[in-house]
């Protein structure tokens, strides 16, 4: 194959994935994309869905000879590829070759460089004349194209769309403008702009769970029908999933603001106590004026009640280090820490286990990363105490083997209803890096086991 620098220039767009420009090249010059990538040899297969489906965040690592090979075919000089690409400048040892062949490593594009999104068709098309996919490095509070209303999803989910629509959104709109300023005091405050809102997110991804049960919440529902095109209920579960990010960006800009201001840091004292320390109330005040700035007075003590959660962990660090008791630094004494069962689950893993779940009910999340902390306990709890009364039922008993019986059943009937309510309430927990969802048969068949057993003795010594 001859190829004349210049004859078909294909520039690169800001952030876009190298996969992107490869593929858009090959639009561009009439072919299809696997065509041309036959022009560098390929140390693995490209990345796919557990469908078989192609992963939309694929991304391609070059060795030198790839990169040249590339600028060479869309006519563009190797330092402006290299701003434009973040993948550019990255290597792989199974990269380096004794010859000077072009080779091509493939990858998935949050292992290379951080979260992936489409590109809205609109705006490539306005600066390249074709309205094709792209595909682009994309932090979430970078989603929103203002120019035509879009939120642009994650590349990385089993799902087919590329956008939402935000058109008769203009608070979404409006948030991402907003968050420009909170982003600045971030880093005034001494605190990245990307823990801030992942801290945020955290916060408030429960909220949505939850809020299936809020009678009085009025906000996204709208707003998720808005954003399904007028009507979420086809799929509910499915809707939500795809669109939680789009609908509750507001709120976790609000949250992000809320938390960087000085002034809720000082409720949050003084309704510990401040030098006389108590137990954070239910009816605080920094809880209270968090919902007003959220337009929802009411969530106040719903907020204040998640124990365990990443908004107490939050206050518990201010206060800390308010009366200087934090120690040397580290995660306890951090604001902005964000343990790892507290961060929100993502689209792409949510729809994994979305799907397992209706293949097989009951296979679909690890429960003890479903469940937050606080109710995890209450079920580790009713489980230790099942199982310390099914060695009663075998060994001495302390009452009637019917009483042990029944107190059994309902201890694990309690466990049960948590594990299942929790589940509802989180809408599954994502499974984000690597963890074989199969896992989950060591958690779930732990308890049926338990149940399996019980039965079986009882039903033996009732007949006795």
């Amino acid at each position: 194959m001859t190829h004349h620098p210049g004859l078909l220039r294909t520039a690169p767009l800001q952030e876009e994935t190298t996969s992107s420009l490869i593929c858009r090249i090959a639009s561009r010059s009439g072919m299809e994309a696997k065509v041309l990538r036959a022009c560098w040899k390929w140390r693995n297969y490209p990345p796919g869905h557990e469908s078989g489906r192609a992963r939309a965040d694929a991304e391609v690592l070059l060795n030198a000879a790839g990169r040249q090979l590339l600028a060479c075919i869309c006519g563009v000089e190797e330092d402006v590829l290299a701003r434009a690409l973040p993948s550019w400048g990255k290597g792989d040892a199974r990269l380096r070759a004794e010859n000077d062949d072009p080779v091509g490593l493939w990858r998935t594009g949050g292992a290379v460089a951080g979260p992936v999104a489409f590109g809205c068709r609109l705006c490539t098309a306005r600066r390249t004349g074709a309205a094709v996919r792209m595909v682009r490095y994309a932090p979430l509070w970078e989603r929103v194209c203002g120019r035509h209303g879009r939120w642009l999803l994650d590349a990385d989910a089993d799902q087919p769309l590329e956008h939402l629509d935000l058109r008769g959104l203009p608070e979404v709109v409006a948030a991402q403008r907003r968050w420009a300023g909170v982003a600045r005091r971030a880093v005034r405050a001494g605190a990245g702009p990307e823990r801030v809102f992942a801290l945020a997110q955290a916060v408030v991804a429960p909220w949505w769970e939850q809020a299936l049960q809020w009678e009085r919440e009025k906000i996204w529902p709208r707003r998720l029908h808005q954003v399904a095109g007028g009507d979420a209920g086809g799929d509910l579960e499915r809707s939500r999933i795809v669109g939680r990010d789009a609908v509750v960006f507001p709120e976790v800009v609000a949250v992000a603001d809320t938390l960087l201001d000085p002034g809720m840091a000082e409720l949050v004292w003084v309704d510990s106590g401040a030098g006389r320390p108590r137990a954070l109330p239910a009816d605080g005040m920094f809880c209270r004026r968090l919902g007003e700035r959220l337009g929802r007075g009411w969530l106040g003590p719903l907020a204040a009640a998640d124990h365990g959660g990443p908004l107490i962990a939050w206050m518990g660090s201010v206060i800390r280090l308010r009366r200087g008791a934090g120690g040397p630094p580290g995660y306890d004494n951090d604001p902005w820490w964000l343990r790892q069962e507290h961060q929100a689950a993502t689209m792409a893993g949510q729809l994994r286990v979305l799907g397992k779940e209706k293949k097989a009910p009951g296979s679909g999340t690890m429960w003890r990363a479903a469940v937050p902390a606080e109710q995890r306990r209450l079920i580790t709890s009713a489980i230790d105490s099942a199982e310390e009364q099914l060695l009663q039922l075998h060994g001495v008993q302390t009452g009637p083997t019917s009483d042990v019986a029944r107190r059994l059943l309902r201890g694990l009937g309690h466990s049960a209803g948590l594990i299942e309510n929790a589940w509802k309430r989180t809408a599954v927990a994502a499974v984000n890096g690597g963890v074989p969802l199969e896992e989950v048969a060591r958690w779930v068949d732990m308890p049926v086991k338990v149940l399996r057993e019980m039965l079986t003795a009882g039903g033996q010594e009732d007949d006795s």
